[in-house]
């Protein structure tokens, strides 16, 4: 079996169960652990009685550590890259010293394992495999309501945190208010949570505590216009169907009376 130099490593991103046999082998048997935080992977290499060494690579010395593994590889030593949970790379540290290894002729090995994108998308369904992934979504009024309408003839994935999870559903909610959700807590974990709704509903019903993933599906062709805002903001102002369809149709004559009111209803 060829013996790579760098070796990335999925670990759980929950359940501690969910690593597999081969990550574990090579936690063994390389010589050291690059990892984002030790004291979070050293509960995982002590369940799994890992004996191997580990040093802190993460997004704040990801430079600073670069010469030190490159020498360290030199040596002919072999590393295993890890973040707290989940995939390197996947909104994890990891470009900085894999572009340069990879620049040295470093021979360098990716192994399968947890990752929340494939744990999430696998039990949303969907009709198309399209969709793009962000990363944690923008964390500003302007950036994430922009981010919403730029893509919203594509099915979007992004991370957010429970302090503003919420805020960014209600967001969406004001530019797209018919707008398709699938959002999951805590995967892996006891208490994992899937709401698959529209985000109104979605909104009612996240209980905003530990991690979120969500994926907002693309709307129809004509789903959310100009006219579902403007009954969106008159129901929010609570006004009835019939009041609704009575003051849009008087506003704007081109519309259809029965079309509207289904609409509101």
């Amino acid at each position: 079996m060829r013996k790579f130099q760098l070796y990335i490593v999925p670990t759980p991103i929950g359940n501690i169960k969910d690593i597999t046999l081969r990550a574990i082998d090579v936690l063994k048997e390389v010589d050291l652990i690059a990892c984002e935080d030790s004291r979070v992977t050293q509960k995982l290499l002590n369940h799994y009685e890992i004996r191997t060494k580990c040093i802190s690579y993460h997004k704040y010395n990801e430079k600073e550590r670069l010469n030190l593994l490159s020498d360290y590889i030199k040596e002919g030593k072999t590393i295993a890259l890890v973040s707290d949970a989940g995939t390197p790379m996947i909104c994890d540290p990891g470009y900085v010293l894999i572009n340069e290894l990879l620049k040295r002729g470093v021979s360098i090995n990716a192994l399968p394992g947890a990752c929340v994108v494939p744990t999430f998308l696998s039990a949303v369904p969907r009709e198309t495999e399209d969709f793009l992934f962000i990363g944690f979504i923008g964390k500003t009024e302007k950036q994430i309501t922009e981010t919403f309408k730029k893509y919203s003839d594509m099915n979007l994935l992004f991370y957010d945190s429970p302090n503003r999870i919420v805020k960014t559903l209600e967001y969406l909610e004001n530019v797209r208010p018919v707008a398709k959700v699938a959002v999951g807590r805590e995967l892996t974990k006891l208490f994992e949570t899937i709401i698959i709704k529209d985000v109104k509903t979605a909104i009612k019903e996240i209980e905003p505590k530990g991690e979120f993933v969500c994926f907002v599906y693309k709307d129809e062709k004509g789903q959310t216009s100009d006219l579902d805002l403007k009954i969106k903001a008159l129901k929010d102002k609570d006004y009835g169907a019939k009041d609704i369809t009575t003051i849009l149709t008087s506003l704007y004559p081109d519309l259809n009376k029965n079309e509207v009111y289904k609409k509101t209803i």
